[in-house]
């Protein structure tokens, strides 16, 4: 007796996961899901699919919760994941023999979903509002929204909560409202009927995009850069982590193009790119994502530095003295730093002249890229010779440390400077130090509320940086340690 009566309880269990046998073709499928309850639309829906079935006396037990085993099955068939073939995921309590094997060794494959530390799944574990979140983002590939795009209505979701995330997703997306207008109730249990609806408005919810798979671009794995663009779309990143495959999602916001790297790699440190335009079009009235393999190089913004708000104009010319354009375009950036636009590959001196009628002068390399859609640049500001002049009295003698330094820069002292003081005429790339004959110590007061701080220090470093013709020289202190 004990024996049949479960054999009948594994076959109700199996029932909540098979299609329902063709009996009743009326608008009410079950028995217990009428018309007017809030989950009838999407319970009938997806039973006509044959996504979920119900009992054999007709009833669809809406109020019972849903197991992780249920989830599981009802899932794989929504997002028509392959359940053949499947890897054994190795969890203790879930056998080959078990109903639900395949969906969940699919699902645990793809990183859906994962089992607890203990290395069980707990297939007829009731399924969290929580969890369930996340499963839907991660099994329906919902987009990686970043967190400054969250809004987080729920007082009982706090940050460190490990589906906070997903949830706000969720509500993000309109898929759910919460519990009340201001929780979200994640450690309750899902029933039948919510899941049903939870997961129909998952499906109707969710927004058109592309998606890129490491896998589709033959890598391990996967990132994506984006480019000023005229907000056609917008790219998010799906990191691959356990057994999740890193992707990148492009959702379209309205018809236009742009620019996307994408990074990856096939082994460790080989690395690979690919370069695409996006275009973004409308088809039988939806908005669709095509990408075009792309060798554009757009203008370059190049940040000069030094503040230059009287900046009047700046010229471009080769190395070798040729001009190239006595208008590049600039402007002023957020921080008050000077921008210039390089339009063409090269190498190049920009001459920046400011209303003051100063000039400064900078050695620019500008080279293609197949892993960027702005060209590589080098830059180097012109500053040569060199001035130091020490602020601490000091007496004693000193030379100058190191085998290539006087082909690396002339050193001459200013001997009318009552402190001692040296200029240094840059000549090639290279780095020595003018050594002290004893310890300077300098009291130096960097913040007056904190009183006067002391440094050491018995020697100075001299480096010299050369790009073309341009020289940039510098002399600094070498701090000892206190």
């Amino acid at each position: 007796m004990m024996k049949k009566v479960l054999t009948i309880v594994g076959a109700l269990l199996l029932a909540c996961s098979l299609p329902l046998s063709g009996t009743a073709a009326s608008n009410q499928i079950f028995a217990d899901v009428p018309a007017t309850k809030h989950f009838a639309e999407a319970v009938n829906d997806l039973a006509e699919r044959n996504i979920i079935g119900g009992y054999p006396d007709g009833t669809f037990k809406p109020g019972e919760l849903i197991t992780r085993g249920q989830a599981a099955a009802i899932i794989v068939k929504m997002v028509n994941l392959d359940v053949t073939n499947v890897k054994d995921p190795g969890y203790t309590d879930v056998s080959t023999g078990n109903g639900y094997y395949q969906a969940i060794a699919a699902m645990s494959a793809k990183g859906i979903i994962k089992g607890y530390e203990d290395g069980r799944y707990g297939p007829n574990d009731p399924v969290t509002r929580g969890q369930m979140a996340s499963i839907i983002v991660k099994a329906f590939d919902l987009p990686n929204y970043g967190y400054l795009e969250l809004e987080n209505p729920f007082k009982d979701i706090i940050t460190s909560y490990s589906h906070q995330h997903n949830i706000k997703t969720l509500y993000k997306l309109g898929i759910t409202t919460g519990t009340t207008p201001t929780t979200y109730s994640p450690n309750t249990a899902i029933t039948r009927g919510q899941a049903a609806k939870l997961l129909r408005t998952t499906e109707e919810a969710k927004p058109e995009m592309k998606i890129i798979r490491a896998s589709d671009m033959k890598w391990k794995t996967l990132t994506a850069r984006t480019y000023p663009n005229d907000n056609s779309f917008k790219v998010y990143q799906v990191p691959g982590e356990g057994n999740a495959e890193a992707k990148v999602q492009i959702v379209p916001l309205k018809e236009g193009k742009g620019l996307i790297t994408l990074d990856g790699s096939r082994q460790i440190d080989s690395g690979e790119h690919k370069k695409y335009e996006v275009l973004v079009k409308k088809v039988d009235g939806k908005l669709t994502v095509t990408l075009k393999e792309s060798t554009t190089i757009l203008s370059t913004p190049v940040v000069l530095g030094s503040s230059m708000k009287s900046l009047e104009s700046i010229s471009l010319s080769t190395w070798d003295g040729k001009k190239v354009t006595d208008d590049v375009r600039f402007r002023v950036n957020e921080r008050q730093l000077a921008e210039m636009y390089i339009e063409q590959p090269g190498e190049f001196i920009a001459t920046v002249k400011e209303k003051s009628g100063r000039t400064v002068r900078y050695a620019v390399v500008a080279t293609e890229s197949t892993s960027s859609a702005y060209y590589g640049i080098d830059l180097l500001v012109e500053k040569n010779p060199a001035e130091y002049e020490e602020i601490a009295q000091y007496k004693g003698g000193y030379k100058i440390n190191g085998a290539d330094a006087a082909n690396i820069a002339d050193v001459t002292r200013d001997k009318s400077s009552k402190n001692l003081k040296f200029k240094v005429t840059g000549k090639k790339t290279g780095t020595f130090t003018i050594d002290y004959d004893d310890v300077v110590s300098l009291n130096f007061d960097s913040d007056p509320g904190d009183g006067e701080s002391t440094y050491y220090y018995d020697r100075l470093i001299v480096t010299v940086e050369t790009l073309g013709p341009i020289v940039h020289t510098t002399v600094r202190v070498d701090l000892l340690n206190p």
